[in-house]
């Protein structure tokens, strides 16, 4: 079977047994033994931090130590790391974009200005020192390098705008404010960034920037839409085109993930089989593009879950068995 390493695990149980429903074997890295995901894999590690000089050499000598096939980053934090790796990984494939796509998606004044050189849609953004006269309210203080919907303010007034300025502690654009509907689309590439498939669903519910509630849409519009953008990006593996479909219909991109998306259950139950295609290019397949190949109108609603463990001695945690409760 082949060996999967997830680097950054964290809380991404629901991607790790994904994998493992779909045939590989799980090896799942952090630098936290409190890391959820570390306790459903079949195998697990713990590795330096990513800024860590020794990060690649150790995740090198674990490919190497289990054979590992592929290489899935489960947060942004290593992309940059992981894509210059070379050979360090040994034959092991690297599920992550060329350096240009990172940098694009990770900056996101810079992702604005790629898209409108594109011709693709995207709201009105601005740098502070290059605001307009009398730009159109409300207006968002948004980092240029955010996530989670963190460093994120609602400016009404230029009273507003100027006070989050100043009270902002990360490096800021300016933008205006989509009103229309918002929606999430889960898309999947291969190595010649070809989209393979993508998954829009509506946005029912997020908290802390986490979609926990949407349902999967057959929409032609937003499937079309989802390729394209993450074919011009340069996408290799998974990614998530964040987006509003505005009254007047067009669409803008607000943000895209080059990695699995926090929805990634929903267009797992909908049939997108996006494990089973990381598998196969890890295989040297080349799978055809199967756009709309989903099932639409399936509702996902999240709730909080966890691992028990119990000291097993020599610093060792293993996971206890719960019983059941029984019946009264």
């Amino acid at each position: 079977m082949t060996v999967v390493l997830f680097t950054c695990a964290g809380q991404r149980v629901d991607i790790v047994t994904a994998f493992a429903r779909a045939g590989a074997t799980t090896l799942a890295v952090d630098v936290d033994p409190l890391a959820p995901a570390l306790h459903h894999a079949d195998r697990q590690a713990l590795v330096p931090r990513v800024d860590h000089p020794d990060y690649l050499a150790t995740l090198g000598e674990l490919a190497a130590i289990h054979d590992v096939r592929l290489v899935v980053p489960l947060t942004d934090l290593d992309h940059v790391v992981l894509a210059g790796a070379g050979g360090r990984l040994g034959d092991a494939l690297v599920l992550v974009p060329g350096l240009d796509a990172i940098h694009r998606c990770s900056d996101k004044y810079l992702a604005h200005t790629f898209f409108e050189a594109h011709g693709i849609g995207s709201p009105a953004t601005w740098l502070a020192e290059s605001l307009p006269p009398d730009p159109p309210f409300p207006l968002l203080v948004k980092a240029r390098r955010g996530f989670g919907s963190r460093h994120i303010f609602l400016a009404h007034d230029p009273e507003e705008l100027a006070f989050f300025l100043r009270y902002t502690t990360v490096d800021s654009m300016v933008q205006a404010v989509c009103r229309g509907e918002e929606f999430s689309i889960d898309v999947f590439c291969d190595l010649d960034a070809r989209c393979l498939n993508a998954v829009p669903r509506t946005m029912i519910e997020s908290k802390g920037g986490e979609s926990i509630k949407g349902m999967s849409l057959r929409d032609g519009e937003l499937i079309a839409f989802g390729a394209r953008v993450a074919e011009t990006l340069g996408i290799v593996g998974p990614a998530n085109v964040q987006c509003f479909r505005e009254p007047d219909g067009a669409l803008l991109v607000t943000d895209v993930n080059p990695r699995f998306g926090g929805g990634f259950p929903l267009p797992t139950a909908a049939g997108s089989r996006y494990p089973e295609l990381a598998l196969a290019l890890a295989a040297g397949e080349t799978p055809e593009p199967n756009l709309g190949d989903f099932e639409a109108g399936v509702v996902m609603t999240r709730y909080f879950s966890q691992v028990i463990l119990r000291d097993a001695g020599g610093g060792v945690l293993e996971p206890v068995v719960e019983t059941a409760i029984p019946e009264t």
